[in-house]
């Protein structure tokens, strides 16, 4: 048998006519999502943060003199410029996808993954070179196995590794809320 849920007490209702529908939003809300952006090509990552800067001053120049046509058409070039390098930098990069982990299920792998004797003098609620595969394939929402994960956090650059893990744990502890004024 379920038991019953109680109603809010009228007081509370009074106080505020729409809680039905604050609590409907509260339920609907989805984990925290990330994604991480991978290119190894820095020629293409310049190619976009230029032909960005030069779309911004072209922007500027078309903006201060709105009649003249042959800024307007430079602006409009440096806008199509600014889409084909980011089209060129999006075909070459990797996307990776994560969402955060309902609250239970983390804690459950935190515990799974208690950490070191040196671990925990660092500090560490877990152990990270265990639980870092894992987490990663958990939290990922693509396909991405923990032996991959692990291959990765074992072969890329330390910084790159670092960054990996960090996107996947910082998720776990992303806040999208703030007390407001009162």
């Amino acid at each position: 048998m379920t038991a019953r849920k109680p109603a809010p007490p009228a007081e509370a209702v009074a106080a505020d006519p729409h809680w039905e529908a604050k609590l409907a939003k509260l339920r609907q809300r989805t984990r925290p999502t990330v994604t991480l952006t991978i290119c190894d090509d820095d020629d293409l990552k310049q190619s976009v943060a230029t032909a960005r800067f030069m779309e911004q001053q072209a922007k500027a120049a078309a903006e201060d003199a709105p009649d003249n046509e042959v800024l307007q058409s430079a602006h409009q070039d440096a806008v199509e410029r600014l889409t084909e390098a980011q089209a060129a930098l999006d075909e070459a990069s990797v996307v990776l996808r994560f969402q955060a982990l309902p609250r239970s299920a983390f804690k459950e792998l935190v515990a799974a993954h208690p950490p070191t004797e040196e671990q925990i003098q660092d500090n560490w609620d877990f152990n990270v070179d265990t639980m870092g595969p894992v987490l990663l394939a958990a939290a990922s929402l693509d396909p991405l196995s923990e032996k991959d994960a692990a291959l990765f956090l074992s072969d890329w650059s330390h910084a790159e590794a670092e960054r990996l893990l960090r996107v996947a744990l910082g998720l776990q502890q992303a806040e999208r809320m703030d007390l407001g004024k009162g």
